[in-house]
C-alpha cells in the first residue's frame, strides 16, 4: 500500500531526526552514509522520498532528493544506490 509505506517512512524519518538531534546534530551540516550510525536514518528519508513519488507528491518527493545531496553530497553514488 503507498500511503502506509509513506506513512511508515515519515514516522522512520521524524524518529531518525529526533536521534541525530540528541546526538548534537543541530539540523545543518552533513550526515553522512558511510558513517553506520547515520544509515537508518537516511534509509528512511530515501523511503520517504520514494513513497512521496508512489503517491503523486511531487514536491515532496523533490524536496527528499534535495535534502538527501545537502545531507550527502555523495549520496547517488553511494555503493547501496
Amino acid at each position: 500500500d503507498p500511503v502506509a509505506s509513506y506513512a511508515y517512512a515519515r514516522v522512520g524519518y521524524h524518529r531518525g531526526l529526533d536521534a541525530l538531534r540528541a546526538n548534537g546534530w543541530r539540523g545543518n551540516g552533513y550526515v553522512r552514509w558511510r558513517h553506520p550510525s547515520n544509515r537508518g536514518f537516511l534509509r528512511s528519508l530515501e523511503a520517504l522520498r520514494a513513497a512521496a513519488g508512489r503517491i503523486g507528491e511531487d514536491a515532496e518527493e523533490t524536496r527528499c532528493r534535495l535534502f538527501l545531496l545537502q545531507l550527502d553530497p555523495d549520496w547517488e553514488r553511494r555503493p547501496e544506490a
